[in-house]
């Protein structure tokens, strides 16, 4: 099925539901904030002015009541919570109704043959009611007032009065046969249906419309939108502690159709094919894997075990956390085949299965709502007239007895005769009643019902995990009986305190009992996220398997299956490997036996916030028996998972299916479920550890869109990134931007931190946003880049940081990363690097793999260099300016005054630093040797010189070109850093006065108070953030030339300035621009600013600009460049108030300078002016026609959103700005 329309439907669904719903609630008085006074007159109830009936007015009681029991804690009331929480079931179950109807009448399963929410097959809204043509006929078939519904047919002015008398009309008829999701007469629910149901803006408008009316055709719709509808809840909980109301839909998960016949198919299926080998179900079930070949021994305890008979009618299925009933859906389809195989009526097989064989349990309320509808929609395409059978379901929503009073109730039940009890004013105390008032022969039944007091006081938050004593049994259902006598009888009293009890016991009852089959997607919730009513009961009754909802789950399915029993689950794999799940896996292998699992890949099937496996279990003692397994890590993606599924199931030697004896698994120590495992694998490693063991890894986010998602870090106001969060919870509901890991090229031991990522609350907004390891978010751990070049290099990554899928992640305890980092750096690891993975992408199952001694995390030498390669790559990335952590150039805080020395110095010390991380690096590979037992070359690690520093020129500039290229790059490069921190300073981003950045903020907001704090008290920035560049120096007085040299003379003094800038001049023509002859130092550093710091700027920045080149054209006759955070919606006035009108007098200035002159000029000086004279008619022309558009674009005072990014706000200016299309990506538009 197609979800994609359900996908977008089902949430704006919830919102419109609960939107009418709570406009209707304020028709009737009833708000968030107070619940309006009623007054009854006569046959009247009086609401804010508006008149309703007596009845109407009771129903209207019977909802504040709701409220106010919803609201109420420990005898507290909340009257916006109990709103709240009131509105939102009430929407869901007018959705769920709803949904229903719809159902049914595409599938013409309605009694009467007529539509009610369309017009007909493939009818749009608008288009009329189908049922509303036949009014008249149908007022007989829903027991409504015929004559009023002829009146209203008549009036002509009442066709909305008309539908909502049908539609409720409809709505009770369906009670009879699913009292379950439609409530009896009188419910008082129906005064909040919402109202203009025949309009263009009804609610029922995108149901008919949104959803193909193929969609209808399939029963796992109502699953689906189930699941959707709840999505936005689940992501607002998601991440936090789990508070009891919000575990439905922090926890529910459809489970895909093909899981599901897996599931049931090896489970159910597997239990007949073992006593009936040759049944044709076997034919009938596609995801059924035969079981491998077993052992003699096997062969005789299968053969003890296995009945030589089974009588279809006492097979007792169960999903203990039934959700929406897929999976109770997929068991009456398999039940179906068993009864027609054995030979029974086809009329009666669904009455069979719905009262003999199928029973779920669910704590959500409206979940277990449609999955009893599901059921029996399944029944009804077997049986017409299974709605009029008055069949009554095994499926409950389990309820708790938290506000049961258990006295006063058995009191109202009378079984004694005597109707004798305490006082009944308040109905949460306890009333005392003696026991001499108690017959002998109830009083067991009153012990029993005080005993379900207790188990199911926390059913909401528990549900299937509470355990109900089998001894129990009999007289649960003794009581069930007499209970439902009671709802049957006359007396009111009696009657309502049995409806109040059967549910308790029902649900009792069920979880007393064993099954043949147990089959469940259990929730998964970790501890983390429990409440500590959860967390103690889980470490009460299921110590040692606490880690996990899904974990304790398993254990109590076990214990409601019979001996020999099987069972079926769909939970995350994290169980099969890491080492909380270590007693689960050890209980599973050495007590019952696995008998099929599939693993899916980590992005097994849309919707899944885990990774997953599914799997079948016997409850039956096989450390020999040899189970089938398939591994679908390879193949990515939802839609490759069924079909590699079945490509396995059909041909065993597809590669990625394995059969392994169960006690293979035992061997290995941790026991992780490693059933790929071979024997050359174990002999390459002979180790009995691997990093799956010791680390949780996993891919980081896939954010489905870039442009909007991700962003340099210097791009947006630095005041709104989030530099510190350590935990999901940190950043929950909030809008900011987070540091971002997106992998990056070679890089060992610290660095490629240069982005950032948009953070809208929870992530989820993302294609893969990977909130199922959110525990995991901002933790230090250890990364890679998962594609390289060459060879594989591995980082600590520092915390406060998220991740990209190209930037796997492993999170360890105890600082075990540090010496895995020095693991995976080294010669040892690249080598088995190779051997699991010889190709360019380095996955996280690779990673898994790589064997794990004990000892490097005992060795201190080794934790010591690595933290000291760690340290040292970190002061290296930090030196670049591109790094968040950079605080200075070290240039800028030597004693020496020239730069030459300066430089000279800078080399020494670098490759000091070289020397002494190739010396930590060769100590890091000889003490892996050494554990491992592997042998290590030096020689021939000195003269591979994988040293990844940016201090290390043949890293940085690759070892293609001569040294002696490199060192002029090198000297060159340096400058070009001098350079780009003195812009930095002139804009205000930087300060000789304080360490780091000082204004990267927006607006220019904050800035005048820094300069007034003295921050650029050395050397002041500029009061605009504004620096022309000019080419000639009679142009500007303070353009970037003129400041630099300014510049230099205040850091490095003006005893050698004139060096200095010799310096400078004659490193930048090594290798940044060309010489040229006869050139002064400052005439090439103004050609240089001029021509080639915005190119050296784009390259640095990555075409993400954060000082932005202003050019009239191609003549320069004027440029300057623009702080991005010091903009705002004045500085293009400014530029041309201060700049470009001084200019245009300027050159002509000049221009008649130049005239004049020419009377006196001769030859070769003539020729001289001459040409100056025509370029300045150049950029006068120019000039015009750029001060034209600047004066447009002035006048509408743009302004910039940073968080849009530079590649959007770069294509703001038309015309204005330089290298538009390199940086925007789209040729510059011309601004109207």
């Amino acid at each position: 099925m197609n979800t994609n329309k359900l996908k977008s439907y089902a949430p704006k669904a919830r919102l419109a539901f609960m939107e009418a719903v709570t406009k209707r609630a304020a028709f009737l008085g009833l708000y968030a904030d107070r619940i309006a006074e009623m007054t009854m007159d006569g046959d009247s109830a009086v609401i804010e002015g508006r008149v309703f009936t007596r009845k109407q007015g009771q129903q209207r009681s019977q909802l504040v009541q709701r409220i106010e029991a919803l609201g109420t804690t420990n005898g507290k009331l909340v009257l916006k919570d109990g709103f709240n929480q009131f509105i939102n079931e009430t929407a869901f179950t007018w959705f769920n109704r709803l949904t229903a109807i719809r159902y049914m009448e595409v599938n013409e399963y309605l009694d009467h043959g007529y539509r009610v929410l369309s017009n007909g097959e493939n009818a749009k809204f608008g288009e009329g009611f189908e049922i509303l043509g036949s009014a008249a006929d149908v007022a007989d078939d829903l027991d409504l007032n015929k004559e009023s519904i002829i009146d209203m047919v008549l009036d002509g002015n009442k066709e909305e009065e008309l539908y909502r008398t049908i539609l409720l009309g409809q709505c009770h008829q369906l009670s009879e046969a699913m009292s379950f999701m439609f409530e009896k007469l009188d419910d008082a629910t129906e005064l909040l249906l919402p109202d203009n149901l025949t309009k263009t803006d009804s609610i029922l408008k995108d149901l008919v419309n949104d959803i193909p009316e193929d969609n209808w055709q399939e029963i796992e719709v109502i699953g689906w939108l189930y699941q959707f509808y709840i999505s936005e809840h689940k992501d607002a909980v998601i991440g936090k502690v789990v508070k009891r109301d919000d575990i439905p839909a922090a926890t529910q998960l459809f489970t895909p159709n093909w899981i599901v016949k897996y599931l049931v198919q090896n489970s159910l299926g597997r239990q007949w094919l073992a006593t009936y080998p040759d049944s044709e179900l076997k034919e009938k079930m596609e995801y059924y894997i035969t079981p491998a070949e077993q052992s003699d021994d096997v062969i005789e305890q299968l053969k003890a075990i296995t009945p030589t008979s089974i009588e279809p009618e006492k097979i007792k299925v169960l999903d203990p956390a039934c959700g929406s009933g897929h999976i109770l859906v997929e068991v009456y389809e398999v039940l179906r085949e068993i009864y027609l195989e054995r030979g029974y009526r086809p009329r009666e097989i669904p009455e069979l299965i719905l009262t003999k064989n199928i029973y779920g349990l669910d704590i959500d309320d409206r979940a277990a709502q449609m999955a009893a509808f599901a059921v029996l929609m399944k029944a009804r395409e077997d049986d017409k007239r299974i709605f009029s059978r008055d069949i009554k379901l095994n499926i409950h929503s389990i309820q708790s007895t938290e506000n049961l009073n258990i006295n006063q109730l058995w009191a109202e039940l009378d079984f004694d005769g005597n109707n004798q009890a305490g006082s009944m004013d308040d109905l949460f105390a306890e009333p005392q009643l003696e026991l001499v008032e108690v017959s002998s022969e109830n009083k067991v039944y009153l012990d029993l019902l005080r005993y379900l007091k207790e188990q199911f006081i926390d059913a909401k938050n528990l549900g299937s995990l509470i355990e109900v004593d089998s001894q129990h049994l009999e007289l649960l259902t003794e009581l069930k009986a007499k209970l439902a006598d009671k709802v049957q009888g006359s007396e009111p009293t009696t009657k309502e305190a049995a409806q109040a009890l059967l549910p308790i016991v029902e649900q009792a009852t069920i979880l007393a009992r064993q099954y043949d089959v147990v089959v469940a997607n259990p929730p998964y919730m970790g501890s983390k996220y429990q409440t500590p009513l959860v967390k103690k009961y889980l470490k009460d009754n299921f110590k040692g398997y606490e880690k996990d909802l899904f974990s304790a789950f398993i254990i109590r399915n076990l214990q409601l299956t019979r001996e020999h029993g099987e069972l079926g689950f769909m939970t995350p794999f994290v169980w099969m490997f890491i080492s909380s799940y270590e007693q689960l896996r050890l209980l599973l292998l050495d007590k019952y036996s696995i008998t099929s699992l599939v693993q899916l890949e980590y992005g097994g099937f849309d919707g899944a916030t885990v990774a997953v496996c599914c799997f079948s279990i016997n409850k039956t003692q096989g450390k020999k028996y040899i189970g089938s397994y398939i591994r679908l890590s390879d193949f990515k993606g939802a839609k490759n998972q069924a079909p590699k599924t079945l490509e396995a199931i059909n041909d065993k030697s597809c590669g990625w299916f394995f059969e392994t004896p169960q006690n293979n698994l035992t061997s290995i120590p941790g026991y992780p479920i490693a059933y790929w495992t071979t024997s050359s694998i174990i002999n390459s490693f002979n180790l009995k550890k691997n990093m799956k063991d010791i680390s949780h890894s996993f891919q980081g986010m896939i954010t489905g869109n870039n442009d909007y998602f991700l962003r340099s870090w210097h791009e947006i106001n630095n005041t709104s990134i989030n530099y510190n969060a350590l935990s999901y919870t940190d950043v929950e509901s909030m809008q900011c931007w987070i540091p971002y890991s997106k992998g990056g090229g070679f890089r060992k031991w610290f660095g490629n931190n240069e982005h950032i990522v948009r953070w809208n609350g929870f992530g989820n907004d993302m294609v893969r946003g990977r909130t199922e390891n959110r525990q995991f978010f901002f933790r230090e751990g250890l990364t890679w880049s998962d594609i390289s070049s060459s060879l594989s290099s591995f980082r600590l990554q520092p915390k406060s940081i998220l991740f990209d899928a190209k930037g796997p992640t492993a999170i360890y305890k105890n600082n075990m990363h540090i010496a895995c980092i020095g693991l995976m750096n080294s010669v040892f690891a690249q080598k088995i690097i190779e051997l699991l993975n010889p190709s360019v992408s380095f996955q996280l199952d690779d990673f898994n793999k790589i064997p794990i001694n004990d000892k490097i995390f005992n060795n201190q030498d080794l934790i010591d260099s690595v933290n000291h390669c760690i340290n040292i790559s970190k002061a290296d990335w930090d030196s670049l300016e591109t790094s968040w952590g950079f605080t200075t150039l070290e240039c800028i805080k030597t004693h020496s005054s020239q730069l030459q020395t300066i430089y000279n110095e800078s080399i020494l010390n670098n490759q000091l630093i070289i020397n002494k991380i190739m010396d930590f690096e060769i100590n890091i590979n000889k003490l892996i040797a050494d554990t491992y037992k592997f042998s290590f070359d030096e020689n021939e690690f000195r003269k591979n010189n994988q040293i990844s520093l940016i201090s290390n020129s043949s890293f940085y500039f690759g070892t293609k070109i001569s040294s002696h290229e490199r060192n002029i790059r090198q000297q060159s490069i340096f400058i070009t850093r001098i350079i780009s921190f003195y812009i930095g300073c002139t804009m205000g981003r930087y300060s000789l006065d304080r360490e780091g950045l000082v204004y990267a903020h927006s607006g220019n907001n904050g800035f005048k108070e820094l300069v007034a704090e003295g921050a650029y008290k050395t050397f002041p920035a500029d009061d605009d953030g504004i620096v022309p560049l000019a080419d000639e120096d009679w142009v500007f007085e303070d353009d970037a030339t003129t400041r630099f040299r300014e510049f230099v003379k205040t850091v490095w003094g003006e005893e050698h300035l004139s060096e200095n800038l010799d310096f400078v001049a004659e490193s930048l023509c090594l290798d940044a621009i060309k010489p040229k002859k006869g050139e002064s130092s400052m005439d090439t550093i103004r050609r240089y600013f001029s021509t080639q710091f915005f190119k050296d700027h784009l390259k640095t920045y990555k075409k993400r600009p954060i000082y932005w080149l202003f050019s009239s054209g191609k003549e320069k006759a004027f440029e300057c460049l623009v702080y991005l955070h010091r903009y705002n919606e004045g500085t293009l006035s400014r530029m041309r108030t201060e700049y470009v009108t001084p200019l245009m007098g300027k050159l002509e200035s000049r221009k008649n300078i130049l005239n004049d002159s020419k009377a006196a000029a001769s030859g070769a000086e003539l020729r001289t002016i001459d040409k100056e004279l025509k370029t300045i008619d150049k950029k006068q022309a120019e000039l015009v026609k750029f001060d034209e558009e600047l004066k447009h674009l002035a006048e509408m005072k743009i302004t910039l959103d940073l968080d849009d990014g530079v590649k959007v706000n770069y294509g703001k200016f038309g015309n204005l700005l330089s290298d538009v299309k390199a940086i925007h990506g789209q040729a510059p538009e011309k601004i109207k």
